[in-house]
């Protein structure tokens, strides 16, 4: 695998001088913090009598530093002083010409970022393994989904990635795009070729827009996969605290300005964002990105030696098998974020989502997820060899313990691609009504439903309802798979467009 290296990205990145030994924003609201100020603004419960139990669960400490905006400390909606400085350090971190702190998730990244792009009208080609806060976004947009199924492996049951093939193909198909919308990785940690997808679109003058949600780690270590910055997408929504350290929530829009209109991505987060975004959230980005520039080589390094480790002792186990790179390199893989351990489970005869229940329940491990066939564990930067020998321990007994002698029914996870005759945001403000399922064939569903993970919509807005979707949908049911987002979470009736 040809990686981009630290001294390939210093070649590349931007002009401006930096000292990442700085923390500004974490170290300002630490200061300000330890001053004697008689507060009459919000927060509430920084007033002289506070609120004792929050004190006594949180600390004096985090409480204090549970701040709002003031001119010492900057104003997240238009900053100019540590904000903008503690921006800039992340940008500059992840190669990027701009960063922008994002305090409602990496959902609140996704809204702005393609509400900053997307106009009414435009096509987006995407895949179907998305994220529901990308069609949500073009529900804020008015954007037009163009669909494109990406790699599936059968055995393991999880969707993989695009190939730059069906990337070139739609483009070709659909020669008025506006942009490519890429996962890079997915949840399952697999990557496609980014940069020759990015050079094909920059071709053809269309935007790429990546979803880096578990991909925040990428950059500090060469053997883990490239990141969207270094090889020139466009923007990024990337969760800090997922994979880089921050507080849950944090999470940053990454700008390469060339194409980009950085002044309408502003006003896309302050028509979204908090005017009091949290500062304990900010900073913890501030502290993180400091973590990483700093120790991340040798923190990832150490991660994905667990990670092999975990991985070779996993696949020791009767009835275990944990994925590896060359298990998924294929047209829609070029790379493999090692740090994620899919446990698939499927030869033990019980489900995923039985294993991710006993795991926490009987063994005290907390997994990522579970699915059908596999349970997902996340190696971090905060993972122990001691973690990784419980995971262990717990699934040899799991294999011994819980092992079904009977075969039990196995489901074939499908990709059905239905046929959307009005757009998700026309779905949206169109009349809806409930109807039994059964009733539903050749009807406009009005809502997401799908089986997460691995995450792919079976059906969402604006799409038609064929009798191979309805029956697809009882099937998931009868098998116990987890099914979101519908309104009718039994699903005896499907939420669909009014007909005149």
């Amino acid at each position: 695998m040809n990686f981009i290296d630290k001294k390939e990205a210093s070649l590349i990145s931007k002009s401006k001088c930096y000292s990442q030994e700085e923390v500004y924003l974490l170290d300002g609201l630490k200061k300000y913090s330890l001053k004697e100020i008689a507060c009459f603004d919000v927060p509430g419960h920084v007033k002289e009598q506070g609120v004792d139990i929050l004190n006594k669960y949180f600390g004096e400490q985090v409480m204090k530093m549970d701040i709002n905006s003031s001119p010492l400390m900057d104003n997240i909606a238009t900053p100019n002083g540590i904000i903008k400085k503690s921006q800039e350090l992340l940008a500059n971190a992840y190669n990027a010409d701009d960063a922008f702190f994002i305090t409602n998730g990496t959902t609140g990244a996704i809204h702005a970022m393609i509400l900053s792009t997307i106009n009414p009208g435009d096509k987006v080609i995407l895949p179907r393994n998305i994220h529901k806060s990308v069609i949500n976004a073009l529900i804020l947009s008015g954007g037009e989904p163009i669909f494109v199924q990406p790699e599936f492996n059968g055995d393991l049951g999880i969707s993989l990635n695009i190939s730059i093939e069906s990337i070139k193909s739609k483009l070709e198909e659909v020669n008025d795009a506006k942009a490519v919308f890429i996962l890079n990785p997915t949840y399952y940690g697999a990557c496609t070729d980014l940069k020759k997808i990015v050079e094909l679109c920059h071709e053809k003058g269309v935007l790429v827009l990546v979803d880096e949600a578990h991909g925040a780690h990428f950059p500090f270590n060469k053997d883990l996969p490239p990141s969207s910055m270094v090889v020139g997408a466009d923007m990024s929504a990337i969760s800090i605290h997922k994979t880089g350290g921050a507080l849950t929530q944090s999470s940053a829009i990454l700008v390469n300005k060339t194409n980009i209109d950085t002044n309408k991505v502003l006003q896309s987060i302050n028509m979204l964002q908090s005017t009091s975004a949290s500062y304990l959230l900010m900073a913890s980005i501030d502290g993180a990105r400091y973590n990483l520039i700093k120790n991340g080589e040798e923190q990832l390094s150490k991660a994905l030696d667990l990670a092999r480790y975990a991985r070779l002792k996993l696949n020791q186990i009767s009835g275990i098998n944990v994925f590896c790179d060359k298990t998924l390199i294929n047209d829609g893989v070029t790379f493999i974020d090692n740090t994620k351990l899919c446990i698939n489970v499927k030869d033990l005869n019980i489900t995923g989502h039985q294993v991710y229940d006993l795991l926490y329940q009987e063994y005290g491990v907390q997994a990522e997820l579970g699915d059908l066939y596999n349970v997902l564990a996340l190696i971090s930067i905060g993972t122990t060899k001691q973690d990784i020998d419980k995971l262990i321990n717990a699934i040899i007994k799991i294999s011994k313990n819980y092992r079904n002698k009977d075969n039990f029914k196995q489901i074939e996870i499908k990709q059905i691609i239905p046929n959307r005759v009005i757009t998700p945001r026309e779905a949206f403000y169109s009349q809806k009504e409930s109807i039994k399922i059964d009733n539903c064939i050749n009807r406009i569903c009005a809502e997401s439903i799908m089986a997460y993970p691995p995450g792919i919509p079976i059906i969402s807005p604006g799409e038609v309802i064929s009798l191979e979707i309805i029956e697809y949908l009882k099937l998931l049911k009868e098998n116990n798979a987890h099914l979101t987002d519908m309104k009718d979470k039994t699903l005896k009736t499907i939420f669909v467009i009014k007909e005149k």
